[in-house]
């Protein structure tokens, strides 16, 4: 149950990105749900193996190249998933961002338990 919380947590992060940024586009709630489902698979499955691959220039960046990651993949699932659109790079980047910070500050809020713990 908590899995597609999560996940309706995400594609609603993704559904309030075009109402932040006009460089992003999502055409629907269901594009928002594939996009969402995409982005978690890809996060889970390519972004440890890319992490690995460049760790001499993430640890060379003090982690920030971690940024770039995220934005490359947040690109990569805008080409792949129809009705969701980026503008470019530094749009991803800055899309990247907002969309971690809205589906942390969305998860804290609903998926917190009785103790307060997440």
């Amino acid at each position: 149950m908590r899995l597609l919380i999560t996940w309706l947590i995400n594609a609603a992060a993704l559904m309030t990105l075009p109402y932040l940024m006009h460089s992003v586009e999502v055409s629907s709630l269901g594009t928002a749900l594939i996009a969402a489902l995409v982005l978690g698979l890809v996060n889970t499955l390519i972004r440890p193996v890319l992490v690995l691959l460049t760790l001499p220039v993430t640890v060379l960046s003090m982690g920030l190249f971690i940024l770039v990651i995220n934005a490359v993949l947040f690109w990569l699932v805008a080409n792949v998933v129809g009705g969701f659109e980026v503008a470019g790079f530094w749009s991803a980047f800055l899309a990247a961002i907002l969309y971690s910070i809205i589906s942390w500050a969305l998860s804290s809020l609903l998926l917190s338990d009785k103790d307060g713990n997440s």
